[in-house]
């Protein structure tokens, strides 16, 4: 039987003073995953905030996919033990 899941992943950047910082959201059923993500300016290069945005969304996709694996293995383990 064919099993198809559409997750869709909420993504929020917030700039301010040259941090940009960047919140995912992934609902899966009755839990929300979210991963965190922070990009800092330096000082001396010119204010490109779409870099910004990229670096902060690429690191909170990327927490989120560490957490969302660990909630695959605690799963994995939690079926693979024997019952009482």
């Amino acid at each position: 039987m064919t099993h198809t899941r559409d997750w869709k992943v909420r993504l929020h950047l917030f700039e301010d003073r040259g941090t940009t910082k960047a919140h995912a959201v992934l609902d899966i059923g009755d839990t929300a995953v979210t991963g965190q993500g922070v990009a800092r300016r330096n000082p001396h290069d010119r204010d490109i905030p779409e870099i910004g945005d990229e670096l902060a969304a690429g690191r909170a996709m990327n927490d989120l996919a560490v957490k969302l694996l660990g909630i695959a293995r605690d799963d994995i383990e939690g079926v693979s033990r024997p019952g009482p």
